[in-house]
């Protein structure tokens, strides 16, 4: 169980100061960020970024063996005054929100053929979510996808992968000044499929960024999302929710990076494992920088280990640059059921095995509702029930 770690209100404490000097290392990568593959070294699995990943099984993807041989089918449903267009690598929105941080995200820059830029027009309020749905039929491919939610727009965005293959993309969250964006990514790949992503969300002024990321099927799934802030008094919310089953590697690298004075930032991770070899690793980084006073974030990651043979890695680091802030925290939990929940369900009748799916269920939940689209909540919850007959 890793301890929680809390840093009040306008602390200019050394406390404050340690886990800046403690976690600088954890918030940098190995490169520094470009679009260039070729800035990039082939890891070797020491580095921080790459430690805990089986590169063996990324398909190539990290070492530049792989080639775009592939096909993924792609669909668009997007509410009427959404724009959807093909463009070339050269326009000015592709790479706007964020510069791939590693080797894949980089590769995955430089092997799409066209990008997709969704275009959710100034001040509109969509009463239906866009949704992307993109389903694997085998192969490696690679992709770039703008999302441009302009000023005070409101939008919900579903991005949904299934099926095979192997996927490196780069998916860009343009949130213009008192927007608000809630996007939905689900990965309910197949089991032997690999997926490697980078999310780079840019929050104007005053707006608000919601992140839900679903990870369910593939065999290797290693998602980078990442949050900056273009002004002041931007919200950055980033939940995710994964069910690990045995074989299965699961990451999910995230960076919040304060640069402008008076944001937020709120995450919240949880995960279940079960099975032999079952691997998640979460890392959460937040940086505080010198220019982004009065920032208030927390993250916390917790995770329920089912079964014996199941893994997990979870390293929240907090990064402080300035003592002007509102609050700072992490935490990070793993164990398996709590014996005294269990024990209350079992005192009141409940059978030992439904009492465990009661708290696993109960454990998710939380997550689930902040989703807001009826049909994919009610789908993660079947989804979660499935998993649960396998080990509880």
């Amino acid at each position: 169980m890793a301890e929680a770690q809390n840093i009040p209100a306008g602390s200019t404490t050394a406390g404050a100061i340690a886990v800046a000097a403690e976690s600088t290392v954890a918030t940098r990568m190995s490169a520094p960020p470009s679009f260039d593959v070729a800035d990039f070294p082939v890891p070797h699995g020491r580095e921080e970024e790459w430690r805990f990943t089986p590169l063996a099984r990324l398909k190539g993807l990290h070492d530049g063996t792989a080639v775009a041989n592939g096909t993924m089918k792609a669909q668009i449903d997007a509410p009427e005054g959404v724009t959807v267009e093909s463009v070339e690598r050269g326009d000015a929105r592709i790479g706007k929100a964020g510069t791939p941080v590693d080797r894949i995200a980089a590769q995955a820059f430089s092997s799409f053929a066209k990008a997709t830029v969704v275009t959710v027009p100034k001040e509109a309020v969509l009463t239906e979510p866009v949704r992307v749905s993109l389903h694997g039929e085998g192969g490696t491919t690679f992709g770039h996808t703008v999302f441009d939610v302009q000023a005070f727009a409101e939008a919900v965005i579903v991005i949904d992968h299934t099926g095979d293959g192997v996927r490196a993309a780069n998916v860009d969250f343009l949130v213009g000044d008192g927007a608000k964006v809630t996007v939905v990514s689900v990965q309910d790949w197949d089991d032997t499929a690999v997926h490697c992503s980078q999310h780079n969300a840019l929050v104007g002024r005053d707006a608000t960024f919601k992140s839900i990321v679903v990870t369910f099927g593939g065999d290797v799934v290693r998602l980078h999302p990442r949050v900056n802030y273009a002004g002041p008094g931007g919200e950055a919310e980033l939940l995710g929710l994964y069910f690990t089953d045995a074989g299965q590697h699961q990451e999910h690298r995230l960076l919040v990076d304060h640069k402008a004075p008076h944001c937020k930032s709120h995450v919240v991770y949880k995960g279940a494992l079960q099975g032999e070899g079952a691997h998640a690793v979460w890392i959460g980084d937040v940086l505080i920088e010198k220019t982004a006073e009065g920032t208030d974030t927390y993250e916390m990651n917790r995770n329920l280990v089912l079964t014996d043979g199941a893994r997990v890695d979870s390293v929240p680091n907090l990064e402080i640059e300035t003592g002007e802030i509102v609050g700072a925290g992490h935490a990070s939990a793993t164990g398996r059921f709590d014996d005294e929940q269990l024990f209350y369900l079992q005192s009141r009748g409940i059978p030992a095995d439904e009492a465990r799916r009661l708290v696993v269920r109960g454990f998710f939940a939380e997550l689930v509702q902040h989703i807001g689209v009826d049909d994919i909540e009610e789908r993660l919850l079947s989804k979660i029930e499935t998993e649960l007959q396998g080990s509880v």
